[in-house]
């Protein structure tokens, strides 16, 4: 049986740099779906925010994240979150990430939404590439030990304790137990869960094996929405563009907003910026029945072709459109899971032996809406932080005894998805295209009860339905079909957790609008809601719900406004 010290599963940034921080210190491999430089983490365009210049200040950088995420951002992890940034930015121009400089060879920093301060360094609008590429290399150069095109499919656990997981490898089809004093996830979020998102690839399975585990995973409800997606294929047109002065505009060509954020304008918060462009769109003054206008017209070449060059190119290659000449077709699309595995500020998990860091994890320095610039910043500063957690954890620890009985399991499991092939037709992804479209329908920037309430009958017989899909591709090697079926299993879950957290949650918050509970309630919902899995839960019947009070510490809640 395989085995090592620690597993880090996921080859992003969080993962990577988890690795990076037990190099040398214990056996420790990462074990990626693909490869590293396939990872989400470089769809990250905009940038990665910190307190650098002097006039600026980490608590200034704190208070913004926690206003920012309408007060239910937990302020510990915010803390760490910010108070370490300036080091991660050192680090990691130290390890050869190019970014833009001023004429006097400071690093710039541009503007992002919703904060006081211009604090978001960048490189260009490609910043996770040049992050990641440049984490990979040095990864490289440290000789870590990457398991590439490994498939995690279960977690193996005795008596409350983590003692591996179950890996497919894809390269020859087996399913193989490997077993480890302790796992890390680092997986990404569960933007595949909806029809309409800026993911090519999060398909939250990390969270949703943690979940099946018996893992606590906390703020299912709040899933941000990006305003500024190119319409059709949501191909994500980052908030640098905005940083930079672009606006935006309705079929009348007015800059609307100024009715909805009349101070901040187009660098209000992501969920403001996405709920009016809604409205506008509902009211009739969208544009091709279902956008608005980013306009960049009035922006010198210069600035466009030095500080958004790929924005400019993915427009082109999309839609035919130059920017310099015409705006761009834009509507809400979804971009990023605030929700994840329930950490704490050391990124420990419900279940001993478990940690997780970066967008599958929850340690809840977003809570209710995301501010652009600070996830890149939290892969790096979790990513880090879960290494040095691990290695005091292991230090007493011996290997346990992965199941043999879970290898059959999910050998069992794929079997019999093959073996539907003589009685059904349906296909994984028929299930994930009609789970994608009834989420944005039913679970997107507004939601009421009845919404809700079909949403989660809905998701309760794609479930039962999924008992019929079908892996019609047999082949041991590369079977992109089973890979989706995996995926696809996870993502109910997950699409079940969002509804139901979102019934539960009657108020509105950050990225959770419920158009028949408008106000935010404090007094009620300064909290967080936590999703377990029941045991002996009939198939479908969905998570149990408990609670967790939001950490306040130095910032008390008042009124939100942009």
């Amino acid at each position: 049986m395989l085995k090592h010290d620690v597993l880090i599963i996921g080859g992003g940034l969080a993962g990577l740099r988890a690795a990076i921080e037990l190099k040398g210190k214990c056996d420790a491999a990462v074990i990626c779906k693909t490869y590293p430089d396939q990872a989400h983490s470089t769809e990250a365009q905009g940038g990665i925010n910190a307190a650098i210049d002097k006039a600026d200040r980490y608590e200034d950088h704190a208070y913004d994240t926690v206003y920012g995420s309408d007060y239910l951002a937990d302020q510990d992890a915010v803390e760490v979150l910010c108070s370490d940034a300036p080091r991660v930015i050192n680090e990691m121009s130290e390890f050869g990430v190019n970014f833009n400089r001023t004429t006097d060879g400071k690093i710039a920093q541009r503007a992002f939404g919703a904060q006081k301060f211009h604090r978001t360094c960048f490189a260009a609008d490609r910043t996770g590439h040049a992050l990641i590429y440049s984490l990979y290399k040095k990864a490289l150069e440290l000789g870590v030990h990457v398991h590439n095109e490994w498939q995690v499919v279960a977690l193996a656990t005795k008596a409350g304790k983590v003692t591996g997981v179950i890996a497919l490898d894809r390269a020859n089809g087996q399913f193989l137990p490997i077993s480890a004093k302790a796992v890390i996830f680092a997986t990404g979020g569960a933007g595949r869960v909806y029809g309409k998102t800026t993911n090519p690839e999060n398909t939250g399975d990390g969270i949703a094996i943690a979940y099946n585990a018996g893992a606590e995973i906390m703020d299912m409800e709040m899933v941000q929405f990006h305003p500024t997606t190119i319409r059709g294929t949501n191909k994500l047109l980052s908030e640098a563009a905005r940083g930079e002065g672009a606006y935006l505009i309705n079929s009348k060509g007015e800059r609307f907003m100024k009715k909805y954020a009349p101070e901040k304008m187009e660098l209000a918060s992501r969920d403001v910026i996405s709920r009016a462009e809604a409205m506008e769109i509902k009211e009739g003054r969208g544009v091709l029945g279902d956008s608005v206008y980013l306009d960049f017209r009035h922006l010198d070449k210069e600035t466009v072709m030095s500080r958004v060059p790929d924005i400019r190119k993915n427009a082109i290659e999309l839609l035919g459109i130059d920017i310099l000449h015409e705006p761009v077709p834009v509507q809400p699309g979804q971009h990023y899971t605030m929700a994840g595995i329930a950490t704490d500020v050391d990124c420990k998990s419900s279940i001993a032996g478990l940690f997780a860091a970066g967008e599958c994890a929850c340690v809840s320095v977003h809570g209710a809406n995301r501010l652009g610039g600070n996830s890149l910043m939290e892969t790096l500063v979790f990513g880090r932080r879960t290494g040095i957690s691990v290695l005091a954890y292991i230090q007493k620890r011996s290997f346990g005894e992965v199941d043999g009985k879970l290898v059959k399991e999910e050998e069992a499991r794929a079997k019999k998805w093959m073996d539907n092939t003589k009685n059904s037709e349906l296909m994984p992804r028929d299930i994930r295209l009609r789970m994608g479209k009834l989420m944005d329908e039913e679970v997107g920037p507004f939601r009421d009860e009845n919404m809700l309430k079909n949403a989660i009958s809905e998701i309760k017989k794609l479930k039962k339905e999924f008992a019929n899909v079908v892996v019609s591709e047999h082949s041991s090697v590369f079977n992109h079909e089973l890979r989706a079926a995996y995926e696809t299993f996870f993502m109910l879950d997950l699409a079940q957790c969002t509804a139901v957290s979102a019934l539960n949650r009657t108020e509105s918050r950050g990225a959770h609008t419920r158009t028949d509970y408008p106000k935010r309630d404090d007094k009620n919902w300064l909290k967080h809601i936590i999703c377990t899995k029941g045991k002996g839960n009939e198939e479908g019947s969905g998570p149990v719900l408990s609670y967790r009070d939001v950490k306040i510490t130095r910032f008390k809640p008042e009124e939100r406004k942009y």
